[in-house]
C-alpha cells in the first residue's frame, strides 16, 4: 500500500514577483509561477507518480497550480475539493504592503517575527500557530484518511499553511519552525506508515 502525499506550495504569484504580502488576497500566477507549477507536474511525472484525488485552498494561484500539475501529469480528471481551511494565513493590515515598505516601518526583526514565528501575528492577521488551528484538523479529518486507506493525494496550498502541516507532520518544534522555508512549485514526497507517521520524505528538485 502506497499511502502517498505529495504537498506543493503554489508557483509564484503575481503578489509574490512585486514582493507584496498576499495572504487572503487572490493574486494569479505571474508568468514564471505558471513555469513553476509546470515544472512541478514534469518532475511528479518523472518520478511516476499518479493520484486518486486533490486538495487545494479557495484562492486562485493554488488551484491553478494543482491544474497545471495535472496536465502535465495527465490526470486532468481527478476529484478535488477545494477548502479555505488550506488558505494562505491571513496578514490582516500588512496585506497589500511591499515588504520591504514594513521592514522600513516596523523594523527587520518585527516583519521577521511575523513571518516567520510560530505565535506571533501581524495585527489584524493570525499567526503559524492560528493558521495550523484550522489546517491540523482539516488534514486529519478531510485528508490523511484518504491516504491511511491507500489512496494517493496531491495537496496544491500555500507557503505558510503547508508549514503548518510540514510542523505536525515531521514534528518540529516552534523554534525549529523558523528556518523552515518552501519553496514556490517544489513537490514533497511523503509516504506514510499504517499508523499515519512518516515512513519516507522526499523533496524533488529535478
Amino acid at each position: 500500500m502506497d499511502r502517498l502525499l505529495v504537498l506543493v506550495r503554489h508557483g509564484q504569484s503575481e503578489w509574490n514577483l512585486k514582493n507584496l504580502f498576499t495572504g487572503w488576497h487572490d493574486a494569479d500566477l505571474s508568468e514564471q509561477g505558471i513555469a513553476e507549477a509546470k515544472t512541478a507536474g514534469q518532475r511528479i511525472k518523472a518520478k511516476g507518480l499518479t493520484f486518486d484525488l486533490c486538495f487545494t485552498s479557495a484562492l486562485i494561484r493554488a488551484q491553478r497550480t494543482l491544474d497545471l500539475m495535472l496536465a502535465e501529469v495527465g490526470q486532468t480528471g481527478l476529484p478535488i475539493t477545494r477548502d479555505q481551511a488550506l488558505n494562505e494565513r491571513d496578514y490582516g493590515d500588512l496585506v497589500g504592503l511591499n515588504k520591504d515598505d514594513a521592514r522600513k516601518k516596523w523594523g527587520e526583526d518585527q516583519v521577521h517575527l511575523w513571518r516567520r514565528s510560530y505565535a506571533v501575528a501581524p495585527p489584524g492577521g493570525e499567526s503559524l500557530r492560528d493558521t495550523g488551528a484550522r489546517v491540523w484538523p482539516y488534514y486529519i479529518n478531510r485528508i490523511q484518511p484518504h491516504v491511511l486507506r491507500g489512496e494517493r493525494v496531491l495537496v496544491a496550498a500555500h507557503g505558510n499553511s503547508l508549514r503548518a502541516l510540514i510542523m505536525a507532520l515531521d514534528g518540529l518544534t516552534p523554534d525549529q519552525v523558523v528556518e523552515l522555508e518552501l519553496a514556490t512549485g517544489l513537490p514533497i514526497v511523503y509516504r506514510l506508515n499504517a499508523d499515519s507517521t512518516i515512513a519516507s520524505k522526499d523533496v524533488l528538485k529535478g
